[in-house]
């Protein structure tokens, strides 16, 4: 039974899924603790200013603004003295610290602006990073929150994503999202996946075909049996891997932290010498604290510390929207050092996924290449391997029936054998299938004849496949030729299996009651992006990349002349691409690793930097990678290489703005005389744009510039 005979949900529950399927709305200014005090610390000040400028009584502003200290500078300051206890010393409590001192002066409206601006500078950094983190969280958004479950005994009933086991159930009806990641049990739609698997167009899925949590749904509704639990769907780890890197940090950043004490407590020294030492010169008490006051807030550190992380997230956030997984900030900032890299072939510059390029019958054999490509995939159709699956599908794409294959066998290195119309086909190893051919000359001829009049008459003038198998007589010639024949057709077989190898392809053999009748060639198809990654990459680094693969010479020289390699490294184990990086890094070369399999691991670890393609990758290659690609886009590669360095800019420029503002307005303060409240003007609004200038790379432009 199709699913589209499923009864309709009741009214109530296609509300609630509708309600479930609305878009979550970005965090709002005033659902931050910190904007809200901010906004009551503005507001009282507002109040208080105007009260106090038109001469009313100080009982009547001056309450006002002691609430103004209170809620702007509350919260900083509980927070510095927790850093305190832990003998850590906080700028946010030295600010505090700057607008009460400014009050015991007098200066009661000066450290009430501090307070109101510093404030603000704290929900505006608040603000970018809830932002930053919607950002990663839209993700999940795209998995619904509701599924219809349906029961053993046919019932529906729609229950939480979360609540979904392995094993259960769903329905996915035409339009809605799919809401677990699983394998489809019956019926048939295509399934917009581009938020997963980058594919711009739909793609059909019927019985068998996997499909992912948060993918839409097309015209066709599909049950769809639960393999993964929601915390471990495709979207759910990419969510989980992005937020585990927005908890790390940059080294850049874990050395300005520790400069930033020793920094804070020199700070704090020069402050009360600023303070002491005109007193000690008889300088007046108001001034000389009205100046180190001024002096502390202007030399705080804030925006230097503000610098690095905003625009490292920010790549993070904005590479992860991509389809890139980078798993900390550390390696954000590593990405962009990478001066050589070192790709694999297999499921790396290609799809790892062998296609049938080449079908070669033998002449003097009575076969076409639909009767050839038939007699292999029949035989081929109860295997597994790679190469099996590949011979299948090319004759499904020919539209060709497959006849019923009996006594199927094989063995590793070898191929599979196996009886289709009564004879005995092989297919596998050129080299092994023709020493097993030498050995059974005598039996062949007389068996090969009988054999070849059966199929005949059971298929008829074309086959019963709808094969090309001509007549009895001539398949009977094929098959029932002298050893001077048969020893021919071996010759003719070695030389087409030899021309296709040196075409980088890899020859399987195919034999009828032994004796060789075609050879089939089978290659892994380049990524359509490939050359044009190769092509960035050796922009980007300024040298071309190397090819390291396990796959014999032949096949590898033919696919780097393709995308534009010359240094290439094949029929490697994986101890030799690790020995391959090793030289590179000896050399001091900062190697990144693109790669996809278990082999590919060690060499992913050893790099200064490695990436894994996420969609056919091992477990281990993409556990051991620093950072993934999802989509098995390989032209992100370059891209996060390129937005790496741009965030590494710009974190140069927020240093050099942060050191320029607190170097000027220093200065000023000690050669000249320095307004407190234009001081506070000028730290803050340094902050400020520190950290608006690293959510730059928020933006969709940012990624397009990193292609380009």
């Amino acid at each position: 039974m199709t699913s589209t005979l499923a009864p309709p949900v009741t009214p109530d529950r296609t509300a609630d899924a509708r309600a479930a399927a609305a878009p979550r709305r970005r965090t709002r200014v005033l659902a931050l603790p910190e904007a809200r005090w901010a906004a009551l610390a503005l507001v009282l000040f507002l109040v208080a200013l105007p009260l106090q400028l038109t001469g009313a009584p100080a009982w009547a502003w001056g309450p006002l603004y002691a609430l103004t200290y209170a809620a702007g500078g509350w919260e900083p300051g509980w927070a510095g003295l927790q850093a305190l206890r832990e003998k850590t010393l906080d700028v946010d409590l030295l600010m505090v610290v700057a607008a009460l001192g400014a009050a015991a002066i007098g200066q009661v409206t000066d450290g009430a602006l501090l307070i109101v601006i510093f404030a603000t500078s704290g929900a505006l950094e608040a603000l970018a990073t809830a932002r930053t983190a919607d950002s990663v969280r839209g993700l999940l958004d795209l998995a619904p929150v509701l599924a219809t479950r349906v029961a053993a005994d046919g019932t529906e009933a729609a229950v939480a994503v979360a609540e979904l086991r392995v094993g259960d159930t769903v329905l996915v009806r035409p339009g809605e999202r799919v809401g677990a990641d699983g394998r489809v049990l019956d019926g048939a739609s295509d399934v917009d996946q581009a938020t997963i698997t980058g594919e711009p167009l739909p793609v059909a899925k019927e019985k068998g075909d996997e499909v992912f949590a948060g993918t839409l749904n097309g015209t066709g509704a599909l049950r769809v049996r639960v393999e993964r639990d929601a915390s471990d769907s495709v979207i759910a780890r990419i969510v989980r891997m992005v937020e585990e890197a927005s908890e790390t940090k940059a080294p850049t950043q874990l050395f300005i932290e520790k400069v930033e004490q020793r920094y804070s407590l020199g700070m704090v020294a020069a402050t009360l010498a600023v303070f002491l030492v005109p007193l000690a010169f008889g300088a007046a008490l108001t001034g000389s604290l009205l100046r180190a006051m001024t002096f502390m807030i202007v030399a705080s550190p804030c925006a230097v510390v503000l610098a690095t992380m905003p625009p490292l997230l920010s790549a993070i956030a904005n590479a992860g929207r991509h389809g890139v997984l980078v798993k900390s900030a550390v390696v954000m900032e590593r990405l962009g050092e990478v001066d050589a890299v070192a790709l694999d072939k297999t499921g790396t510059l290609t799809e790892g996924t062998p296609r049938v390029t080449d079908v070669r019958p033998l002449p003097g054999f009575g076969l076409d290449e639909a009767a050839l490509l038939t007699l292999a995939a029949a035989a081929e159709h109860p295997s597994e391997h790679p190469l099996a699956r590949a011979v299948v599908d090319a004759a499904r794409e020919r539209g060709l029936a497959l006849p019923t294959a009996e006594h199927f066998g094989s063995a590793p290195g070898v191929g599979v054998w196996a009886t289709v119309d009564g004879r005995r086909i092989g297919v596998g190893s050129p080299t092994r299938l023709l020493e097993g051919a030498a050995t059974e000359d005598g039996d062949r001829s007389t068996g090969g004849a009988r054999g070849a009049t059966g199929a005949a008459e059971a298929a008829g003038p074309t086959g019963a496949a709808g094969v090309g198998v001509a007549t009895a007589t001539g398949v009977a010639g094929a098959a029932g030729v002298t050893g001077a024949t048969e020893a021919a057709g071996a010759t003719e077989a070695t030389e087409v299996v030899g021309r296709l190898e040196d075409g980088g392809r890899t020859a399987v053999l195919v034999t009828l009651d032994g004796a060789p009748v075609g050879v089939l060639g089978v290659a892994d198809r380049l990524r359509p992006d490939a050359a044009a990654t190769v092509a960035s990459l050796a922009s980007l680094t300024g040298a071309a990349p190397l090819l390291v693969t396990g796959d014999n010479p032949r096949a590898a020289a033919r696919l780097a002349a393709e995308v534009g390699i010359e240094d290439v490294r094949a029929g490697l184990l994986p101890e030799h691409k690790v020995h391959a990086v090793r030289e590179l890094a000896a050399a001091g070369r900062k190697v990144m690793v693109v790669g996809d399999g278990v082999n590919d691991a060690p060499a992913l670890a050893a790099a200064h930097s490695g990436i894994a393609m996420g969609r056919a990758g091992s477990d281990l290659a993409l556990e051991t990678a620093d950072a993934v690609i999802v989509r098995d886009e390989l032209a992100t590669v370059p891209a996060v290489v390129g937005l790496s360095r741009r965030a590494r800019r710009l974190v140069v420029q927020n240093l050099v703005i942060a050191g320029v503002f607190i170097a000027a307005l220093v200065v000023w303060d000690l050669a000249g005389t320095l307004p407190l409240p234009l001081g506070v003007a000028g730290h803050e609004g340094s902050t400020v744009i520190v950290g608006l200038n690293g959510l730059r790379l928020l933006r969709e432009a940012a990624w397009k510039r990193a292609t380009r």
